[in-house]
């Protein structure tokens, strides 16, 4: 059997810390997930997920995520029920997160999404979750990388000529 849910999305307000009992520390935000059609208008819709966090990242979300930030998460679903005040069962749905990757820099601007590149890559012990920060275009274009490129002139296969690969070499 399998439940996994892998979202992208936008918090639609500041993550609310709470600490069990215990002293676990549980974190609850909602993401607004674009569905990948238009309704009859052509506008775009969203779903509004509710996510649950718990222990070390949850403390991390409530630092470093507020509303409008851009998250990834990656979960499993899960349903529970109480019973509500006028003694009907209620019934929620949400996602356990498992890991909860943060998609922007964290002192840009909600929305532009072009601020990403004037920002330097950053390590990997940045991540409060730990792993790698899936950031992109985090570096200015404008940099002069030529040390990782082969120039044209500098090919080392330009004056090989055929290449010999038996059928036996190939992979597939």
């Amino acid at each position: 059997m399998m439940n996994r849910v892998v979202l992208v999305g936008r918090l639609t307000k500041d993550p609310e810390l709470r600490y069990t009992p215990s002293g676990a520390a549980v974190a609850t935000f909602t993401l607004a997930v674009n569905r990948t059609f238009t309704n009859q208008q052509g506008e775009r819709e969203a779903d509004f997920i509710n996510c649950v966090v718990w222990r070390k990242p949850a403390e991390n979300v409530a630092n470093f995520l507020k509303k409008g930030s851009l998250a990834g998460v990656d979960g499993r679903l899960q349903t529970r029920s109480y019973e509500g005040q006028d003694g009907k069962r209620v019934y929620i749905t949400e996602v356990q997160a498992e890991s909860v990757q943060f998609l922007e820099p964290r002192n840009s601007s909600s929305g532009n999404r072009n601020d990403n590149m004037n920002y330097s890559a950053p390590r990997e012990q940045d991540n409060p979750f730990g792993g790698s920060n899936n950031y992109q275009n985090q570096r200015p274009q404008n940099q002069n990388r030529n040390n990782d490129y082969t120039r044209v002139d500098e090919d080392p296969f330009a004056n090989s000529g055929q290449i010999d690969i038996s059928d036996d070499d190939l992979p597939f």
